[in-house]
């Protein structure tokens, strides 16, 4: 074993003392990237030097290091794909790539990677291209610390700030994105993170999942998008600790949650959404220690949702905390503390004595009238609302808190 040891430290030293350094810059041997690639080994590092470099479209295939110094501009002319990685062991740092070509069928990107692991992307600016960074048959790659401006005015028009499609194991941490599209797009992504994002004034979505499993977000913020976060047709989602603000429209959530099972939502804090979750066709999913406050509705839970639980959330001075499309309720609502509850709690145990009924009349009435909303804070509605609560007829039977907390939780 010591004999093995030896020798595998032994050549990763003797790679390490054959790696070269190649310096690309109007001072240096080398005046383009595309020349110093053509010189260049595996295991060497690229310098690029403080300048404009407009070379169409670069492709790397070999695995290198390439540094940006003083934040060298590779610039696509609005006609290339600006930075293409074939080659895995790949690592791209401190650059800005700018302009890319625009075209919908081979949807090319500031940075793409093809068919490549272990491709690091850190500490670059994207500046206006049709795709920011570009993921696809990948693995083990981290995207982090980039920031990923473009100018979208529609969906058409404009690709996704990170774009991941059938990849697995990725890092996605630390990014700033505006302007595209998504933000961030999964599409069959496995066993991958998303942490510490700033998301903000994209098209569409925050963030995007389609038939991803085993993934996560945590500490994202997702503020003023088209709409939050979508995540459909995928299972054991964690999100956690994330901030939802501001996500306003006619079709805008916080998270938009479609044909998903055995996720989890937890430590999230939605503020200003139009509604902060639309649960539709979601099964096995825990809502627990979230805070809602201040959105049109604060849950939106379809009736073909089953066996959901609603835990230990604090809903605060919403519009609607919650409403359905149903009359059946197979989901299960405990432990959560509403600012409209009213009930006492005379054995002093913290818990209501009286259960909850969280559906008002008139978030039924709106949910098949939508115009009703016009009689919002009249007289009418008011006492709607009071007559069901005492004698409850049109609302379901079962949508109830059956232990409602007398004082806030602290999240």
């Amino acid at each position: 074993m010591k004999w093995f040891l030896s020798t595998l430290t032994i050549l990763l030293i003797t790679n390490a003392l054959k790696a070269n350094s190649i310096h690309v810059g109007p001072k240096y041997p080398y005046k383009t990237i595309k020349s110093a690639l053509a010189k260049i080994d595996n295991g060497d590092t690229l310098y690029i030097h403080k300048g404009l470099y407009k070379e169409g479209n670069i492709v790397i295939n070999k695995a290198i290091t390439i540094i940006g110094i003083d934040r060298p501009i590779l610039d696509g002319d609005k006609k290339y794909e600006v930075v293409s990685v074939k080659s895995s062991y790949v690592t791209i740092k401190g650059l800005r790539i700018q302009h890319s070509g625009y075209a919908s069928l081979d949807d090319p990107g500031g940075i793409k990677v093809y068919e490549a692991t272990r491709v690091t992307i850190i500490n670059n600016e994207l500046y206006d291209n049709f795709f920011g960074i570009y993921i696809q048959f990948s693995s083990h790659c981290i995207i982090k610390n980039n920031q990923i401006v473009a100018f979208g005015k529609e969906e058409q028009t404009i690709g996704n700030g990170i774009h991941c499609w059938k990849s697995d194991s990725l890092q996605i941490i630390g990014n700033s994105i505006k302007g595209c599209r998504d933000g961030i797009y999964f599409e069959f992504v496995n066993n991958s993170v998303i942490w510490r994002n700033t998301v903000t004034d994209n098209i569409r979505y925050g963030l995007h999942f389609m038939n991803s499993n085993n993934d996560g977000y945590f500490t994202n913020i997702f503020s003023r998008n088209g709409a939050g976060v979508a995540v459909m047709f995928s299972k054991k989602i964690n999100m956690i600790n994330n901030t939802f603000n501001e996500n306003w429209g006619d079709a805008a959530y916080g998270i938009l949650l479609k044909e998903i099972s055995d996720c989890h939502l937890s430590g999230n804090h939605f503020n200003k959404n139009t509604a902060a979750i639309f649960m539709d066709g979601c099964n096995r999913t825990i809502v627990e220690k979230n805070v809602f406050s201040n959105n049109g509705w604060g849950l939106k839970i379809q009736a073909n949702c089953m066996d959901n639980k609603i835990q230990s959330n604090n809903f605060l001075k919403n519009t609607f905390d919650v409403s359905t499309n149903g009359t059946l309720l197979l989901n299960k609502f405990q432990y959560n503390y509403w600012d409209k509850y009213t009930g006492y709690d005379l054995n002093k145990d913290k818990i209501g004595d009286v259960p909850y009924r969280p559906l008002s009349l008139y978030s039924v009435i709106v949910e098949n009238n939508p115009t009703a909303m016009l009689l919002y804070r009249s007289l009418i509605v008011t006492l709607l609302d009071q007559s069901e609560k005492k004698i409850p007829s049109l609302t379901p039977e079962n949508f109830i808190d059956e232990k409602p907390l007398m004082n806030l939780l602290k999240l």
